[in-house]
């Protein structure tokens, strides 16, 4: 889903993976000769090096072969987020989804999306718009899948004492507003973080990679 955006540098038809003078250059340079042969790697990045931001087993991978490699082994949750106002924290939310590797990302709302913060991982996800909750969840009930909302308002139980479905949809609101109310129509259940200072919320990005955690602690293989 590009929506007609573009990025402005590119190597072996990857787009740059920051911004230009932000954060410090990582990767490789160009692969000493000979080559491997495996169809998986990308002969421009073989030949001008690899600075994208990927773990190094995908170093010089084609982009569809990384993508291939990690649908063999996603997580079962999925995460879903609103996207009414443009919230930049959604950008974060879709990395730290690329981190723990869910199984889907879904934007829920407006089609345009924050993706400064994504740092390109949303290539690597599949990702899935809804125009509303509704559409969201009649997709989640047809595939067997609980909404489980996160937000701190009342009527919330503990995130900490939950224990999370391995098969669900993680459902995250706006920085500010938090879910809304047809988000907590739809909803099986909404999980609230256990906060002990004197700030109302915390940021919506730090909140989803905290629920998604919970879930990881909770099923993934951690080997």
């Amino acid at each position: 889903m590009n929506d007609g955006e573009t990025e402005d540098r590119a190597v072996g038809n990857e787009p740059a993976q920051y911004d230009e003078g932000y954060g410090t250059e990582v990767g490789v340079g160009p692969h000493p000769r000979p080559w491997p042969s495996d169809g998986r790697y990308d002969p421009e990045l073989l030949a001008h090096g690899d600075r994208r931001n990927v773990v190094d087993r995908y170093r010089y991978w084609r982009r569809e072969a990384i993508v291939a490699d990690l649908d063999t082994r996603r997580h079962d949750f999925h995460v879903a987020v609103e996207n009414w106002n443009h919230d930049f924290n959604i950008g974060s939310v879709v990395r730290t989804a690329n981190a723990f590797l869910a199984k889907e990302i879904h934007i829920v709302g407006k089609r345009r999306w924050n993706r400064r913060g994504a740092m390109v991982t949303d290539r690597y996800q599949h990702v899935t718009h809804h125009p509303d909750v509704a559409s969201l969840a009649d997709r989640a009930r047809a595939e067997g899948l609980p909404v489980i909302g996160i937000d701190n308002l009342p009527g919330a139980v503990p995130l900490e004492t939950t224990e999370l479905p391995r098969r669900c949809v993680l459902l995250f609101g706006q920085e500010g507003p938090g879910l809304t109310d047809e988000a907590w129509k739809h909803a099986e259940r909404v999980c609230s973080i256990a906060q002990f200072g004197s700030t109302r919320s915390i940021n919506a990005g730090a909140a989803a990679a905290i629920a998604m955690h919970a879930w990881i602690r909770a099923h993934a293989d951690i080997g």
